[in-house]
């Protein structure tokens, strides 16, 4: 009996297959809101948001489109690029701060409306770095054969939990999602390695205060905003950011056994452009190799790797055989970052 569990635990730790992103797929809203729209509706500027985050543009969901509708276009997209039926699904995992609800998950609510009648589905909140610790997870069931094929996404309507006369973060957030179906895979490619981590002491940083059981609803919160994105400090959140996704991405290059020099591209966090390039400069990365896509979308929290890796795919930027890393920041105070062959 005993040979057995160390068998396990020999086939589990080492695993007994390797794992690769199989495809991608990716969805945004049809309604693009540019920095001039915010000109009209809040104090601010487009060279004010240019200058301080990068941002040009941003997409925003229709009042009838939810976080759930929005994962379910970018994951019809991605299994069919993956020539999977929704019921070939084990896992579903929907990484998001926007849920349709509280309960049932939006994991839920996604598999239903897929059809993947054969897949356990959660919900993952880590922020920003939701798509990154999503991967690891599912990366982790697949190695040790628990499931064959998991689906995961990132998937935001922040536009939901905007305080539109707030012009620290309404210019900041936004929406739209991004999907990968993971399986095994029969070649080299691979994650190769990951790092995940919080400080939860910077929790109050960037939340949303109320709603939750600490602070139910009521007439005071809804007039204060308290179920609205709160930032207490960009500067502070800036400089947290920024040593958080050099020291993970160190760590995971360190534990993958290459140098920057191995890597094909680096997709970071859509948060700040200052921040992105900041990140390069440290990892002496020219700018080509650093995805930028943020003019576009904005920070789309948990869909913002997954549409970028979407997008530097299908443009065949990346493609497979090629390094490619992957670091985000976030809410909690969350960080993580990841190494793959693709």
């Amino acid at each position: 009996m005993r040979r057995k569990v160390d068998d396990l635990r020999e086939r589990g730790s080492m695993g007994t297959t390797n794992v690769m992103i199989k495809s991608t797929g990716a969805y945004v809203p049809e309604k693009v809101m540019t920095n001039f729209d915010l000109e009209k509706i809040v104090e601010t500027s487009d060279e004010w948001i240019t200058t301080r985050t990068g941002i040009k543009t941003r997409r925003i969901a229709a009042e009838n489109q939810t976080t759930s509708d929005l994962a379910y276009e970018a994951a019809k997209i991605a299994l069919e690029r993956a020539e999977l039926h929704p019921r070939d699904l084990d896992l579903i995992l929907v990484a998001t701060v926007s849920p349709d609800m509280f309960f049932p998950s939006t994991g839920c609510v996604v598999q239903n409306k897929l059809g993947a009648t054969n897949a356990a589905a959660i919900d993952l909140n880590a922020a920003c770095s939701g798509y990154i610790y999503a991967l690891v997870i599912a990366n982790n069931f697949l190695i040790t054969n628990s499931y064959k094929n998991a689906l995961i996404i990132g998937s935001e309507k922040l536009s939901a939990f905007m305080n539109w006369e707030d012009r620290s973060t309404c210019v900041l957030f936004a929406d739209g999602a991004g999907a990968s179906v993971i399986t095994p895979s029969s070649g080299e490619s691979k994650l190769l390695a990951y790092d995940l981590g919080v400080d939860g002491s910077f929790g109050d940083q960037l939340s949303v205060p109320a709603g939750g059981a600490r602070m139910p609803a009521t007439e005071e919160t809804v007039r204060n905003h308290l179920h609205c994105i709160q930032m207490k400090s960009g500067n502070a959140i800036f400089k947290i950011a920024v040593n958080r996704m050099k020291e993970t991405f160190t760590k995971s290059m360190k534990k993958a056994g290459i140098t920057i020099d191995d890597i094909s591209l680096v997709i970071p966090h859509q948060a700040n452009l200052r921040i992105i390039e900041s990140l390069g400069k440290y990892l002496k990365l020219p700018k080509e190799k650093v995805y930028v896509n943020i003019h576009k979308y904005g920070n789309t929290s948990a869909a913002s790797i997954a549409i970028a890796l979407d997008e530097a795919h299908t443009e065949g930027i990346i493609k497979r055989g090629d390094i490619i890393g992957l670091t985000a920041f976030g809410g909690g105070l969350t960080w993580g970052s990841a190494i793959i062959r693709f």
